[in-house]
This record gives structure tokens, C-alpha cells and sequence, in this order.
């Protein structure tokens, strides 16, 4: 029976440039949280879809030499592609270019203007083109961060929505609805924004032509996200009175304004519901700097399934990522973080369990119930992985979820069933047999609840078991101790996760991901890498800083005083530093995958040591230890040759 619907969104993702891992992670998150939701008996809805109007598409459409129309059709389309070579279940895909959405747009401004909240005016002010908004807290010649370049002046007649008018009332319902913003952080960044007293907002625009006008007033086209925030429910509205309002729009934090404060007013304005929950998961970084394409760091995520997988970068996001903080992506943590716990892992567990089976029980499931003990930890484990999943804790519910692993596999050495099928006594014999269906049990559960994150390969392990349903059939029931069936027959073995070779593995996605990237640029009409770079001058290089830039890196030299694993974090020290202070420092570093805690003590590091303090893994980082390192190497910490005092400065 079903729980009701559940209707989720991810962005609707502009098309200014062709899809990344940044897109991919949200979109795998979304749909992850869509399979649990089915699992536990909702009627999921997930949407997502494409922003194709604004100044930034016009502008690069003339770039090519294409109308704007012909380069939304093929930057949409290479969105729907990803999508589907990453096998990712999507039940509605929207585009703003859709003409039921133009109607729906209208049908929003036309109820704002009736009830009072929609005037005319002229407005003159910088303008951000990257995130298509006017900037309110910069001064002419001021740089846009995004591009390098300054913001641009706009003068224009624009219709403005009267957001100084809700400025009490968003207070008063993130009062009323504390969980409508989450987590917690980002809640906190929209009520002190708030608070601050809102500004009337421009919502049309009169200098661009590329959007969807307005109906009564033509000359006029709707701002971005007036427009695009719309396509949340033109998405559904052949089912709107069923699914609006929508539970969860999942979002990157870089877009929370938009969405906490603009979208819930708009609705206000025009009376109709609310969405009931926000969620703004934090960046994707690439050696610590956020994935952006003006960056040029960007990675795809086709050549990573392609070589390891679609599952395999699903864990990592989802198992390596605290969900809602920022998170760093690397090859090398990739494959490494594959070996360890899936190849090594579940995938060990999956392999000595069924050929044991195959083995001593001729393909037979045995009698159950199995081990008490290891059947009591894994309910408490499996009940825990899914109250995290509903929190969204996806790391924390996979935690769980190996704890499983982590304990059959040490009641399977403890019992050695090698030795077991070797001793003929009857008491032998049951042993054996509790310890093949404990191990066989174990392994169904953790399929069962790893699945909304790793459904191929979950599916193949459940076909392994002998199940001839898909493993999304499961229900609640299913989800309870002791369900395997005895004499079911296991289906044919095969590795599912075998062990990766680091070096090889990391070269092929490097290989694969310059052809994706120049695939990607001859897609916008972009010269491709191969292609010899012209010399940068100074003058157009706007990642150079200045002198008075570097001067306010604070670099110290520091003696570390003493080190030790961060528990539950295989690439983390907590280090002691004494650079001089009253008092050490506390460092969190991710360097124990290249040093052991003993190697560290005494020697020196060079420490930042003005940057801001960071929580890792419940332990306030005071600081960054500095170290080298190369895309699939190991990090190397920067030292002295000569003998330094501790505390001394690097300029």
C-alpha cells in the first residue's frame, strides 16, 4: 500500500555550458533519495530539466553563430544523454522553452500583479551576468569574481516584485517551518539575510530578447529565475493538483537565495503553496577549489562510469561526501576509496559467501534463522542506515550499511567454515549451515539497503543470491531479518567489484576525460585542448594576484608536537603544531594514506595559519598544513633543507 506521493526536483540546470560531475552529483543524490522513497512505499515523482533563457545563453548562441533556439536544443539534449549513459531514473524532464511553461510564468506574474505586488519602474545597477541578478553590494569598476571582469552597468524599464513586502512574513514561516531550509547552516545564512530587510526585485528584463515575454506588456521578458523557478511545477502540471506542492528541492548552496527567499515569496505574492523543504547540499571540489567552468577545472562523469562504473562514483560521492557540506573529489581517492570498501569489501563478502555456498551446500541457501548475535547487530545496523537515509546522512547511512559487512566478515573467519565442512559430525554440519545462511543473510540485507545507492551492482549481487525480482521490488518487510528462503538456488558468480590497479585505471579517466572535454567543446563551438594555447599575457591572465594578494597568507613554520587517526576518516591525522603560540594548534590533514602518525612527530611543516576554522569530523582544524601532490599521487609535505625556528615566517 502506498505511503502517498513524494514529489522531488534537482535544479533546473542552466544551459550556458554542457553537464559536469557538479550536475551529476546533485542528479545522482536526488535520484538515490527517489529509490529510497520507493523502497519505503512513496509514489516518487523526481524532476529536473533545463534553464534555457537569460543573457548568458543569447550570448553564447551568437558566439557560435547559432540562434539561441538551436543551441538550447543541443546543450538540452547533452543534458538528457548524460542522464541516461549514467542510468539515471528521471520521471519528468522540463524545459523553460516548453510552451506550457511560458503559460505558467505568465499565470504566476498575472496573480502577483493581481494582488497588489507587481509595479513598474526604471532601474539602473551592476549586473552579474554568470548568476543572471543584479548586485546590490558592489560599486562600479568592482570585479565579477565569476568571469574576472567588471560587473556591467544596466539601465532598463523593469517590472519589480515587491519582496520588501514579505520581508516579515518569510521570517515568520521559517518561524512556523523550521525544517523548511536545511541543514541548519544554510537556514542560518537566509534568516540573516533576511533580516536584513529585503529589496523590491527586477523580474523583467527589456535589453534581451532571448525569453519568454510578457503577455501583457511583450516588449518585456521575464528575469531568469522568475522563469525559471516556475518550471518546478510546469513540470507536473498535468498532475499539479496531485504533486504540488513539491517536498524537496534539492539544491547547490550556491543557489540558495533564489530558492529560500525569491521562490517562497513569489508563491506568497500569488498565493499558492509553498514547497516544503529546501535542502542546499555544498560544493564539489577539485584540489580544493570549486568545480566551475571560467575555472577550468571541471571533471565529467561519463569517463569515470566508463572505466570503473556508474556505481563506483556514486559511492564515492555519496559514501565520501558529508551530504550538505563541501567535499573534495580526486582520481586517486576514487580508486582508492573503490578498493577498499567496495572490491575489498562488499565485494569479498559477496564472493567467499556464494562459492562457499556453491561449494558445501551444492548452490543451496541453508536453513535459517542463522547467528543471533550477528542477526540482532545487523537490525540495529539496518535501522540505523535507514533513519540516516531519511535524514538525507547518505555517508552515515553507508556507514551502517558496512558496519554489516564489517561484522559477517569477522564472524566468518571466527567460525572458518573450511574447517566446518571438513569435520562429518552432525553439530559440525549445523554450524556450517548457520554460518553459510548468516553470511548469506547478511549479504542480502546489505543489498536490500546499499541499493538506492549502487542499484546495478545490487541488482547483479541479488541475482547472485537466487532473487528473480528486481531489487527495487523490496518492501519493509523485506528489510527485516531472516527473509532469505532455505533450498533457494544461487544464480551464476561473477565479480562484481574486482580490485583496481591505481596507475593504469587513474590514466585511462585522464585519457577518457580529455576526450569527453573535447567532445563537450566541439559540442558550444569551442577549440578543443589539442589545439596549441597562445601565450597568456598579464594583462588577460585573471588568475594572477598581486603582491599584496600573497601577503595575506599568513605561512608559519610549525614542529608537530604529536599525531593520530581521526576515527571513521582513513585520510585524516590530527596533528599537534607548535608554531610558537601559547598553546599548539589542532591541524586536521589529509595526509595519513602517506604518512604514518610516528613519521610526523619533530618534524617541521609549514602551517597556514590565518585561514578561518574549519569542523572536520567533530575536531576544529585551526589551520592547513601544505603540502604537493600530483592527480593520482600521494600528498608530500613541504619541509626545510636547513634548520628553521619554529614560528618563523615564509614570505
Amino acid at each position: 500500500m502506498s505511503k502517498g506521493k513524494y514529489y522531488l526536483t534537482t535544479p533546473i540546470y542552466y544551459v550556458n555550458a554542457a553537464p559536469h560531475i557538479g550536475h551529476a552529483y546533485t542528479t545522482i543524490a536526488a535520484e538515490t533519495i527517489a529509490r529510497f522513497k520507493r523502497m519505503r512505499g512513496y509514489d516518487v515523482t523526481l524532476t529536473t530539466g533545463t534553464d534555457e533563457h537569460g543573457t548568458k545563453v543569447e550570448r553564447a548562441a551568437a558566439a557560435q553563430g547559432k540562434t539561441p533556439r538551436e543551441f538550447v536544443d543541443l546543450i538540452s539534449q547533452e543534458f538528457r544523454s548524460q542522464w541516461e549513459k549514467l542510468g539515471l531514473e528521471i520521471d519528468r524532464f522540463q524545459r523553460t522553452t516548453a510552451q506550457n511553461h511560458a503559460k505558467l510564468v505568465n499565470a504566476l506574474f498575472n496573480a502577483c500583479c493581481e494582488n497588489g505586488y507587481i509595479y513598474k519602474g526604471t532601474y539602473t545597477g551592476l549586473y552579474a551576468v554568470v548568476s543572471e541578478s543584479f548586485v546590490t553590494d558592489a560599486k562600479p569598476g568592482d570585479i565579477d569574481p565569476e568571469t574576472g571582469k567588471p560587473y556591467e552597468e544596466v539601465t532598463e524599464e523593469n517590472y519589480f516584485f515587491k519582496l520588501s513586502a514579505f520581508t516579515e512574513r518569510l521570517l515568520e514561516f521559517y518561524d512556523q517551518n523550521p525544517d523548511f531550509i536545511q541543514p541548519e547552516i544554510r537556514r542560518n545564512e537566509v534568516l540573516a539575510f533576511v533580516k536584513q530587510g529585503l529589496s523590491d526585485l527586477s523580474i523583467t528584463r527589456t535589453s534581451i530578447k532571448w525569453g519568454i515575454p510578457v503577455e501583457a506588456d511583450p516588449s518585456h521578458v521575464f528575469y531568469v529565475w522568475f522563469d525559471a523557478l516556475t518550471t518546478y511545477i510546469s513540470a507536473i502540471e498535468d498532475r499539479k493538483d496531485e504533486l504540488w506542492p513539491a517536498d524537496l528541492h534539492l539544491i547547490g548552496k550556491e543557489i540558495l537565495r533564489f530558492h529560500a527567499v525569491y521562490w517562497p515569496a513569489f508563491l506568497m505574492a500569488a498565493g499558492w503553496p509553498l514547497p516544503k523543504r529546501i535542502f542546499a547540499h555544498g560544493w564539489l571540489l577539485f584540489e580544493n577549489d570549486k568545480m566551475s567552468k571560467s575555472r577550468g577545472n571541471i571533471v565529467r562523469p561519463t569517463p569515470i562510469a566508463e572505466v570503473m562504473g556508474v556505481d563506483a562514483l556514486r559511492y564515492f560521492l555519496l559514501r565520501e561526501i558529508v551530504f550538505g557540506q563541501d567535499g573534495s573529489f580526486s582520481f586517486d581517492a576514487l580508486v582508492g576509496r573503490y578498493n577498499s570498501d567496495l572490491a575489498n569489501g562488499l565485494g569479498n563478502l559477496a564472493s567467499r559467501t556464494l562459492n562457499m555456498i556453491q561449494q558445501y551446500r551444492d548452490g543451496l541457501i541453508p536453513s535459517p534463522p542463522g547467528d543471533q548475535v550477528i542477526a540482532d547487530f545487523a537490525t540495529k545496523a539496518a535501522s540505523a542506515a535507514l533513519e540516516a537515509y531519511e535524514r538525507f546522512e547518505f555517508s552515515r547511512a553507508l556507514e551502517q550499511i558496512w558496519s554489516i559487512i564489517s561484522a559477517v566478515d569477522k564472524f566468518i573467519v571466527e567460525r572458518a567454515p573450511w574447517k566446518l565442512a571438513k569435520d562429518t559430525s552432525g553439530e559440525a554440519k549445523q554450524r556450517l549451515d548457520e554460518t553459510l545462511y548468516t553470511a548469506a543473510e547478511g549479504l542480502r540485507l546489505v543489498c536490500a539497503l546499499a541499493s538506492p545507492v549502487l542499484p546495478q551492482s545490487m541488482q547483479t549481487t541479488w541475482n547472485q543470491l537466487g532473487f528473480t525480482q528486481p531489487v527495487s521490488a523490496i518492501n519493509g518487510e523485506e528489510l527485516r531479518w531472516g527473509q532469505l528462503r532455505a533450498g533457494q538456488k544461487i544464480g551464476t558468480i561473477a565479480p562484481v567489484f574486482p580490485r583496481l590497479d591505481p596507475k593504469p585505471t587513474i590514466e585511462r579517466m585522464q585519457e577518457l576525460e580529455q576526450v569527453e572535454k573535447n567532445r563537450q567543446a566541439a559540442l558550444v563551438g569551442k577549440p578543443s585542448d589539442t589545439a596549441p594555447a597562445a601565450p597568456a599575457t598579464p594583462e588577460a591572465n585573471a588568475d594572477l594576484i598581486s603582491i599584496d594578494d600573497f601577503s595575506k597568507v599568513d605561512l608559519r613554520v610549525g614542529e608537530v608536537k604529536s599525531a593520530e587517526p581521526v576515527k571513521g576518516a582513513d585520510k585524516l591525522l590530527h596533528l599537534k603544531v607548535d608554531i610558537g603560540e601559547a598553546e599548539p594548534r589542532t591541524i586536521v590533514a589529509g595526509i595519513a594514506l602517506a604518512y604514518k602518525p610516528e613519521q610526523l612527530i619533530g618534524r617541521k611543516v609549514v602551517i597556514v595559519t590565518n585561514l578561518a576554522p574549519r569542523k572536520l569530523r567533530g575536531l576544529t582544524s585551526q589551520g592547513m598544513i601544505v603540502a604537493a601532490s600530483t592527480e593520482g599521487g600521494l600528498p608530500v609535505l613541504a619541509g626545510f633543507h636547513e634548520d628553521i625556528p619554529v614560528g618563523a615566517r615564509l614570505k
